[in-house]
């Protein structure tokens, strides 16, 4: 399994994309998640090269697409996210699926918004890249009922999804059902967790955001309310994903996080491979 650290856990840091890189490296980590403003804001440049020279790679670009904008602004945001996604030779681009929950979307509006992403699709597909929208509240994908709906409606080739285990479980849905449901429309996972789920808010946008905002209730990976344990045994080992992390203390955080989770995933393909000795 491949796994990343995101830019967006040093939103409020004042480090610089070279400092993060030899943090990504020493920790062990195969690549970074590049958060849109992050990336707007590094410039031109073979960015993608340079990285590589640490061993890490941008497995994706993270922004949020103004679906509801005129198309021609969309198509212009969507072309500079593939320049930018270009120099650092991501393959994937995330976004979300619209600024309103599934409940309150009528359908006119929710007509709109599919039939942006199907625009957004085409574009990233022109540049050999792919879209993901991510399980997300507040989002046309809140529920999984609402997103198999939308992957149909879009019905592009090109758009994926950006699994969020833990939205998925805060959506009232089991991740594991949900996972088998999806099948290969899942291009990647982010992975965090929480206390409780009564601590769910601290996850919400404008406390994420600001730079005093509440961190209590986020938690290690494997110390949450989220059984990741089982959750992971169902990925494959190929699987890419990136730790999440939006709290404090991410220097020490992220490379803990990270050795429980290729602990956990070592402990289950030593567990497979002696099952198929003794099977063969």
């Amino acid at each position: 399994m491949r796994v990343s650290l995101c830019t967006i856990s040093f939103r409020h840091h004042l480090l610089s994309i070279g400092e993060i890189a030899r943090f990504a490296r020493g920790s062990g980590f195969d690549g970074i998640e590049l958060w849109g403003v992050h990336a707007r804001n590094l410039g031109p440049g073979d960015h993608g090269e340079w990285l590589a020279a640490y061993g890490l790679r941008v497995p994706m670009l993270s922004d949020y697409l103004p679906l509801d904008a005129a198309p021609e602004l969309l198509s212009e945001r969507t072309a500079g996210l593939c320049r930018l996604a270009e120099q650092w030779r991501s393959p994937r681009l995330r976004t979300f699926a619209g600024t309103k929950g599934s409940a309150a979307t009528s359908p006119e509006e929710r007509a709109l918004i599919a039939s942006r992403l199907r625009m957004a699709a085409g574009h990233v597909a022109d540049h050999g890249m792919r879209l993901l929208v991510e399980t997300h509240p507040n989002t046309l994908a809140d529920t999984t009922a609402s997103l198999m709906r939308l992957l149909e409606e879009v019905d592009h080739p090109a758009l994926k999804v950006n699994f969020d285990a833990l939205h998925v479980w805060e959506g009232g849905d089991d991740p594991l059902a949900v996972h088998d449901r999806l099948g290969a429309h899942i291009d990647y996972y982010h992975l965090k967790n929480v206390r409780a789920r009564s601590d769910l808010s601290v996850f919400d946008p404008a406390n994420v955001y600001a730079a005093a905002g509440r961190r209590e209730g986020m938690t290690g990976l494997f110390e949450g309310a989220l059984d990741y344990r089982s959750f992971l045994d169902s990925l494959h080992p190929n699987a890419e994903a990136s730790l999440e992390w939006f709290g404090d203390a991410c220097s020490s955080v992220l490379p803990a996080d990270l050795l429980a989770l290729r602990n956990v995933t070592a402990r289950r393909r030593n567990e497979l491979a002696f099952q198929m000795d003794i099977a063969g």
